[in-house]
């Protein structure tokens, strides 16, 4: 996605439907563990700031596994998404509505979809000429319900529930006209990534896969 536009790679996330949420343990699992999301059918991974072995392994797939999608997850600073930047992401997501990060990302041209929960927050995104943001801890601040309450005076609004999404209730989100993929770890379950079973990882993603087009095949 390295020649995308932002709005080309917003298209390219809707259409996958699914964004792992990755926490590295180590530098080293970082190319298996890429290679098997792109093996899965779901070649991006949110690299989140909860490691200290984020960066170096944002380097890692990038320089490894260049058909998977970079993104940085969990990013409080502007320092901590330049260094994501240079180490080969394509786009921030932040926890918080983090005025900062956003501006910065607007000003560098970079795509961003910040952590939004309030009406608030969604509104100075929408300000500030955004239209695709992250809903998080979604499931905390009343998941579909809340979805739903919020597409009528946002209606150009789109959303990334993350927080408490999991293949249960994953179908509940991906039903809704307001949502354009959804995020967690589901795609890469902690017991399989714990043990390095790479091929249990590269299924879980097929399952999430398998899902989100069972989903919009209804809604057809």
């Amino acid at each position: 996605m390295a020649d995308k536009t932002n709005e080309e790679q917003l298209a390219y996330l809707s259409e996958l439907g699914v964004v792992p949420l990755v926490t590295l343990h180590s530098v080293e699992e970082a190319v298996p563990l890429a290679k098997a999301l792109e093996e899965g059918g779901v070649p991006v991974a949110e690299v989140t700031f909860r490691s200290p072995y984020a960066i170096e392994g944002m380097k890692k797939i990038r320089d490894e596994v260049p058909g998977v999608t970079l993104v940085a997850g969990t990013v409080h600073t502007v320092e901590q998404a330049k260094a994501s930047v240079e180490a080969g992401c394509k786009g921030l997501v932040t926890p918080a509505f983090t005025k900062s990060v956003v501006d910065y990302a607007l000003e560098n041209d970079i795509l961003i979809l910040p952590g939004c929960a309030v009406p608030s927050d969604v509104d100075d995104a929408y300000q500030r000429g955004l239209r695709y943001v992250k809903f998080f801890p979604a499931e905390a601040y009343g998941g579909v319900k809340t979805l739903k309450a919020l597409n009528g005076p946002f209606a150009e609004m789109k959303f990334l529930p993350t927080g408490g999404v999991s293949l249960k209730n994953a179908e509940d989100y991906l039903s809704l006209n307001n949502v354009f993929a959804i995020g967690g770890s589901f795609p890469v379950p902690s017991a399989a990534q714990k043990a390095h079973d790479w091929d249990a990882i590269a299924q879980a993603c097929k399952d999430s896969r398998a899902l989100v087009e069972k989903v919009r095949g209804a809604k057809a």
